[in-house]
């Protein structure tokens, strides 16, 4: 596993929201779908609001692998499923960093999203 480097930890981890291109099967990338982004240690992850079934997420398992950019920051990444021991801290993140979404924010928060949390590392 590759650590982020701090800046760009703090740079995406800090970003409002996050562009995400998943890499087809042939290598080429998906068109960028945006989303919420949030640090949790030194970690960031995303999470589907649709759960497992969400076009973006599906698209993410195909060789789970693609670039985001995020606060001025493009990078190369790996998704990785996160472990269930990781959601606690990864909601924690949410509430406090969209909170004052109220109501919106509490879609990422169902059994459903949590199940689809992918931590991004460099690649």
């Amino acid at each position: 596993m590759t650590a982020w480097n701090g800046s760009d930890l703090k740079q995406i981890g800090t970003a409002e929201e996050l562009d995400l291109q998943s890499e087809r099967a042939n290598g080429t990338l998906r068109a960028p779908v945006t989303m919420w982004v949030v640090r949790a240690g030194d970690h960031l992850y995303v999470r589907s609001v649709k759960g497992a079934d969400g076009p973006w997420y599906r698209g993410a398992q195909t060789r789970q692998q693609g670039c985001i950019e995020a606060g001025g920051v493009r990078r190369d990444v790996a998704f990785h499923e996160a472990e269930p021991s990781e959601y606690a801290s990864v909601d924690a993140a949410y509430r406090d960093k969209y909170g004052r979404y109220t109501g919106i924010v509490d879609h990422v928060l169902t059994d459903k999203a949590r199940a689809s949390t992918l931590r991004l590392e460099p690649s």
